[in-house]
């Protein structure tokens, strides 16, 4: 069975949209990041977004200011039912189907890459209500963006009990957080 992994680029208080910094990475960037990501890129895959993400990252990768080009190489699979065929993006699949059957056959094939979310948080709310996440991976940014938080990553998802499988320390400022996910209660 295919796995699949949430990667979510978190604050402390679990926001994730840009808040009082709208900089990339929250002005967080860096070698080890970089790497980080990297190195993620470089593992075969396959990336599941929503139309929102894909939209915003054809576009970077169409304007050439990406600098993952191995984006453009793996397989991608858009779950939309407002975009329309032929997508732009090289080697992306549009899936209309409801996720709750489209994503199960997805996880079935045994001979599949194991799949990765990028961006996408009304997807990943989704994965998550429907307990199709099997691993969460937090990168915890060093900031609180309290009042002035936008996109809080957690909230309105289900109770879920989460094991602790590792934690890597990126750089002296940013933590990687991974969990198996259980499924969630009712």
């Amino acid at each position: 069975m295919r796995e699949l992994v949430v990667d979510m680029f978190s604050t402390v208080d679990g926001y994730g949209g840009p808040g009082p910094r709208p900089e990339a990475y929250w002005g967080y960037g860096g070698p080890g990041l970089s790497e980080w990501v990297d190195a993620q890129l470089a593992k075969d895959h396959v990336m599941l977004m929503g139309a929102t993400t894909y939209r915003e990252m054809a576009g970077i990768i169409a304007r050439g200011e990406a600098s993952f080009p191995r984006m453009d190489e793996l397989p991608k699979i858009v779950f939309s039912r407002t975009l329309e065929p032929p997508l732009s993006w090289s080697n992306t699949t549009l899936i209309d189907e409801p996720l709750e059957s489209a994503v199960p056959a997805l996880k079935a094939e045994a001979d599949g890459l194991p799949m990765r979310t990028i961006g996408s948080p009304s997807l990943v709310r989704s994965l998550f209500r429907l307990g199709l996440v099997d691993r969460l991976r937090v990168m915890v940014f060093p900031m609180i963006h309290g009042d002035a938080g936008e996109q809080p990553y957690f909230a309105g998802l289900p109770v879920l009990d989460l094991s602790l499988v590792g934690t890597t320390a990126i750089d002296d400022r940013l933590v990687l957080l991974d969990y198996r996910v259980g499924q969630p209660r009712t």
